[in-house]
């Protein structure tokens, strides 16, 4: 091998596409595979430039980089971190590796260029890439998935709870309804009992004073049980959605009279009931979530006033607004209390021994909402509560 017919054989049966250029960039000398490799006949490519190998969108800049290459001739890879291609006789193009090894004679500067088709790497490669991308696609498909899959445990795990946090509040409001129901209603009754046996004595003696005041305590004790049951079935009917506003023109003036004069039959000794009125009568409301309204705010103006205390009523209408303003002079509410107010079953830490649900201001201002309005309630403690009641006109 170390002799001329030895480096030639080497040279012809290189399985590798070798080829000799000049200083001038000319193919003085190509082997077979190399011929073969870019569509040639034997001896085609003799004395031509080397850019006919190379796609013509690259000669400019390969022309620049030979020349380069020629006054700083050394032995290296080209196409490190880059793509390099090869342009065959018909045009096409194909992927290759080249390495350039440079060496001269008394006849000049030459360049062994060495050259590979990697056109089955290049497809392995891209088959790694596309392979490499489906997987990738897969795996974020399957993340998607899964965390849709997160996301609609945690969304059920979030219903469960609201549905066990509904049903741990339905059961403790159960507990308090049956607490207090059975408190409520026994001390009417008992005091109902208790009275219609008097009245029968008191009939018997003829002591009208104290069969009246007997008889009295009846309708009261029978009012408090009204109260009650009312209270239950307003919240039933609301939470099953069975009460809608239905507004219809009313003259409020006359509307509202006639409840304070049903309500005077239930005032305590000496309380009054005092009414102002200003602005237009007529008005669109719905009487029965309105009376509704009236009916629980002077049902605790009474309870929560002294026997001789003073109720008042004031009713304003605008272009805008209807106001409803009911205040007592009573024993009022506590700071920390009217923070809970509108809660179910909550009754203020000075009125335990006055009978009630603790429903009522709860009932209330879902009324007021349905009727588009709001509610604000003043109190200082031992000197009364004021309630607002601000409803829009449409």
């Amino acid at each position: 091998m170390e002799s001329k017919e030895g480096s030639d054989a080497l040279f012809l049966h290189a399985t590798e596409g070798i080829l000799v250029t000049n200083a001038q960039g000319e193919i003085i000398k190509i082997n077979p595979s190399a011929e073969k490799l870019f569509g040639y006949e034997q001896g085609e490519l003799a004395g031509k430039k080397i850019e006919n190998l190379i796609p013509q969108r690259f000669t400019q800049k390969h022309e620049a980089n030979r020349e380069n290459y020629a006054h700083h001739p050394h032995a290296r890879s080209m196409g490190a971190g880059m793509e390099l291609f090869g342009l065959k006789k018909d045009g096409s193009e194909f992927p290759v590796e080249i390495s350039l090894s440079p060496y001269s004679t008394e006849r000049g500067g030459f360049v062994i260029a060495f050259i590979i088709d990697i056109t089955i790497r290049k497809e392995a490669e891209l088959r790694m890439k596309t392979y490499f991308a489906d997987l990738e696609k897969q795996v974020k498909n399957r993340t998607l998935v899964l965390e849709e899959a997160i996301a609609e445990l945690e969304k059920t795990k979030k219903n469960l709870d609201i549905s066990l946090a509904k049903e741990k509040e339905l059961n403790e409001m159960k507990s308090r309804f049956v607490s207090m129901a059975s408190h409520e209603f026994r001390t009417p009754l008992t005091t109902m009992m208790s009275s219609v046996s008097l009245i029968a004595k008191y009939h018997e003696r003829k002591d009208d004073a104290n069969h009246e005041k007997h008889v009295g305590k009846v309708k009261s004790s029978i009012h408090n049980m009204t109260d009650i049951l009312n209270d239950f079935l307003s919240v039933s009917k609301l939470e099953e959605g069975k009460i809608t506003n239905n507004p219809e023109e009313i003259n409020i003036r006359t509307f509202i009279s006639e409840i304070v004069s049903e309500m005077r039959t239930m005032l305590l000794e000496k309380q009054v009931i005092n009414e102002v009125y200003s602005g237009d009568e007529m008005v669109q409301l719905d009487p029965k979530i309105l009376k509704n309204i009236l009916l629980n705010l002077f049902s605790n103006a009474i309870k929560f006033s002294p026997v001789d205390g003073i109720i008042e009523l004031s009713v304003k209408t605008s272009a805008d607004e209807i106001l409803i303003v009911v205040k007592d002079h009573g024993i009022g509410i506590s700071k920390e209390d009217q923070e809970q107010l509108f809660e179910r079953f909550f009754r203020g830490g000075n009125a335990t021994h006055i009978q009630g649900t603790g429903l009522g201001l709860n009932i209330v201002a879902r009324y007021v909402e349905l009727m588009n309005g709001t509610i604000e309630i003043k109190s200082v403690q031992h000197k009364g509560t004021e309630v607002f009641i601000f409803i829009k006109r449409s």
